[in-house]
């Protein structure tokens, strides 16, 4: 018989759910008060804000749009792409337009092996990026091998963020390049980032990490402090841990970009929602204003709030892992204002409560030394 607020404390606050799970062992809070600011961030109130539904668009790049393409082949595999991914959107989701779209790591380079022949200018892309985000009226974010402009030669690894006016809205400087400890190298002579940007959309906020960021927790910690909503991934590794231990463990969405075996989706709980697996594109709508429930009795799964609200709600139940992701689609109503009536708790309430009543029974906290 399951103990009847075990998994509703596990779904309400990620932190304990990080902790559960491993994440985060020496994370403990002293007081209530430590307790609910810990628990309570941004992701806590977007169950309260009227849905925000966005179509974000990924693709499959293959290794040969990396390492052998021409600049003017890149322009027209760009190209080819955003079509097909207008084309997805209106059979798919028909009368919405894209909202965000992520190309894969060095998509916006010569093809030369050397660096110095490899890497681009800024104003030699810009025009092109930024007619092709006017035509398909979205975000779009491309990963280029950059040269610097400046006095002394240098490269990053970077992607520029073009809003739906084609203006920059902003460009995210990869801060970890990998490196073979030989010969102290950087990534063949990347300068690597300096900070973790979080750049302000008319749908949300978005952060971008690149590939090796992807080993380096501080990146992804900054960005969820900063608000971040989605943080971008284009990476030529397709790995899934990582990317789902910071979905879950930051509470945003994650959108990956892979040249081979999947780019996807992660949600907030950790899941990846949709992915494709084989060279292509895929579209894929998200809400940012979402609320997370676990296991209750009589919640059953989501299905009680489904029974009371019919098609103004929806959601994604995991059984196996006892918990879901919900979102409204009532325009006027959020989420929070839906699940209320069931009984839905306030995401540090059973925690804090639970934290209280064990160090009461036990005499205190429990040592970390």
């Amino acid at each position: 018989m399951r103990k009847q607020n075990q998994f509703r404390i596990l779904a309400a606050a990620p932190v304990l759910a990080i902790c559960l799970l491993g994440l985060a062992p020496t994370l403990r809070c002293s007081a209530a008060d430590d307790a609910a600011a810990q628990v309570e961030g941004p992701w806590a109130q977007r169950r309260y804000q009227l849905p925000r539904k966005i179509l974000v668009g990924t693709e499959i790049t293959g290794y040969d749009s990396i390492e052998k393409y021409s600049l003017a082949q890149r322009f027209q595999r760009m190209d080819e792409f955003l079509n097909a991914m207008e084309l997805q959107a209106k059979f798919k989701y028909p009368g919405k337009r894209l909202d965000l779209v992520l190309l894969g790591e060095y998509f916006m380079a010569n093809g030369k092996e050397v660096l110095a022949e490899n890497a681009i200018r800024l104003d030699e892309v810009l025009p092109r990026i930024a007619a092709c985000a006017k035509l398909h009226d979205c975000y779009l974010a491309v990963p280029l091998v950059l040269r610097e402009d400046g006095p002394v030669e240098r490269y990053s690894n970077a992607a520029v963020l073009m809003g739906r006016d084609g203006k920059v809205a902003g460009i995210y400087r990869k801060v970890h390049p990998t490196t073979d400890l030989k010969y102290e190298v950087l990534e063949g002579g990347m300068t690597p980032g300096t900070d973790f940007p979080v750049f302000n959309c008319d749908f949300g906020k978005v952060g971008i990490q690149i590939c090796f960021d992807i080993v380096y927790p501080d990146g992804w910690d900054t960005l969820e402090k900063k608000g971040a909503e989605i943080v971008l991934l284009p990476s030529e590794t397709p790995q899934t841990v990582r990317p789902m231990m910071y979905a879950l463990q930051h509470r945003y969405y994650i959108v990956s970009a892979c040249p081979r075996n999947h780019s996807a989706v992660y949600n907030p709980i950790g899941m990846i929602e949709a992915e494709a697996t084989q060279e292509g594109v895929l579209v894929h709508q998200i809400d940012l204003s979402y609320a997370i429930a676990g296991w209750d009795p009589g919640w059953d799964e989501g299905a009680a709030l489904k029974r009371m609200f019919g098609d103004r709600v929806g959601f994604a139940y995991y059984f196996g892992e006892d918990c879901g992701i919900y979102w409204s689609n009532d325009p006027k109503t959020s989420i929070g204002a839906l699940m209320r009536p069931l009984g839905y708790p306030e995401p540090a309430d059973d925690y804090v409560k639970e934290l209280k009543l064990e160090d009461k029974v036990r005499g205190g906290p429990p040592s970390l030394e």
